[in-house]
C-alpha cells in the first residue's frame, strides 16, 4: 500500500498539488495547507496562512503573501497593511464580514540583515507563486466569488498571467480567464505599497477609489 508521503512533491519540484485533500471544503484545505511543503518557503515560516472569511462570499480579495504579523498569527492582512486596508474597505461601503481574504502565496518569504534581526518582506519569485497556486485555485472553487480584487502585481500574475502589470490593469472590472463561470476580477494596488509610497495619500485615495468600483460592480 502506498503511504501519504510516497506521493508526495519534493521541494525542489514546487508544486503543492500533492498536498491538496481529494475532497472536503475549505476547512479541510485549510488543514492539508498546514502540512504543505510544496516549495522550499515553507522550511522558515512560522507556518502556512490559510485564506479566512465567508465561504459564500461575493466578493473574493487576493494578497500577495503573509508578513511578519501574519506568520505569527496565521492569519491574512492582520498587520499593518491589513490595518489600512480595513480602513479602505470601510471607506468604500464594503462590509468585511461579507468577505474571503486570502493571498496567493501561503508562506512568508523574508529576510534578514543580521541573524535574530526583525525578518524582512522579500518578493516571491515567479516560482514559488506557480508553486502555490494550486491552493489558490482550490479556494476560487470552493468560495465562487462574483468578483476577485487583485492586490499588487504577485496576486495578479498568480491570476492573469505574468505579464500583469498594476500600473495598466486596474481599476477596471473584466472576466477571470478561462473561468467559464462569469467570475471577474478588478486589480489595484497592494495595500503595503500604499505604507512605502511617497505620494501616500494620494495612492490610498486610489485604493478607496478601486474598492468603491468593486463594490459597484457586485
Amino acid at each position: 500500500m502506498t503511504g501519504t508521503g510516497d506521493r508526495r512533491a519534493s521541494p525542489e519540484e514546487y508544486d503543492a498539488t500533492p498536498y491538496l485533500p481529494s475532497r472536503g471544503g475549505l476547512p479541510a484545505h485549510r488543514r492539508a495547507a498546514a502540512e504543505c511543503r510544496g516549495c522550499p518557503l515553507h522550511r522558515d515560516a512560522t507556518g502556512t496562512v490559510f485564506g479566512r472569511g465567508d465561504p459564500d462570499a461575493r466578493l473574493m480579495l487576493v494578497g500577495e503573501q503573509p508578513g511578519d504579523q501574519e506568520d505569527r498569527e496565521g492569519a491574512p492582512f492582520v498587520g499593518p497593511a491589513g490595518r489600512l486596508l480595513h480602513r479602505a474597505l470601510a471607506e468604500a461601503g464594503i462590509d468585511e464580514k461579507d468577505l474571503y481574504v486570502t493571498n496567493a502565496v501561503k508562506h512568508f518569504k523574508f529576510t534578514r540583515d543580521e541573524p535574530g534581526e526583525r525578518r524582512i518582506h522579500k518578493t516571491p519569485t515567479l516560482r514559488e507563486t506557480r508553486a502555490c497556486r494550486p491552493w489558490l485555485m482550490a479556494e476560487l472553487r470552493l468560495v465562487s466569488p462574483e468578483l476577485i480584487v487583485i492586490l499588487g502585481a504577485t496576486a495578479g500574475r498568480a491570476l492573469l498571467g505574468p505579464d500583469f502589470r498594476v500600473g495598466t490593469d486596474r481599476g477596471v472590472p473584466r472576466p477571470l480567464p478561462d473561468a467559464g463561470d462569469g467570475t471577474r476580477v478588478l486589480a489595484t494596488v497592494h495595500p503595503s505599497a500604499v505604507l512605502r509610497a511617497r505620494d501616500r495619500q494620494e495612492m490610498y485615495a486610489g485604493l478607496v477609489a478601486d474598492l468603491r468600483t468593486a463594490a459597484d460592480a457586485l
